[in-house]
């Protein structure tokens, strides 16, 4: 699929400068908005935000480090999308 960026803003109902900035990673999506975007580029969130291995970028994560990630994932799943985006945003600072 070869989408422009203005293309992808308007599908997902996002200004092309937001939707820029999201993409550059200068801003997060909510929880709505990367639904979204998933729906409209058919990727699975964890591809949408480099989680998985690509062939070209090699193993993104520490093999010891899948249980724990796993474990992250699974606790973040049960999370409503005000208590989900408190955690991305704790964890955005946590990683700077």
């Amino acid at each position: 699929m070869s989408l422009t960026q203005v293309q992808v803003a308007e599908r997902v109902g996002l200004a092309s400068a937001v939707y820029s900035r999201i993409e550059r990673g200068q801003m997060i999506p909510s929880v709505e908005t990367l639904k979204k975007l998933c729906i409209e580029l058919m990727v699975s969130p964890e591809d949408l935000m480099g989680l998985t291995e690509s062939a070209d970028s090699g193993a993104r994560t520490r093999p010891e480090d899948d249980v724990t990630l796993r474990r992250l994932l699974f606790l973040a799943r049960k999370l409503d999308a005000a208590k989900l985006d408190a955690l991305v945003r704790i964890t955005t600072e946590l990683a700077r």
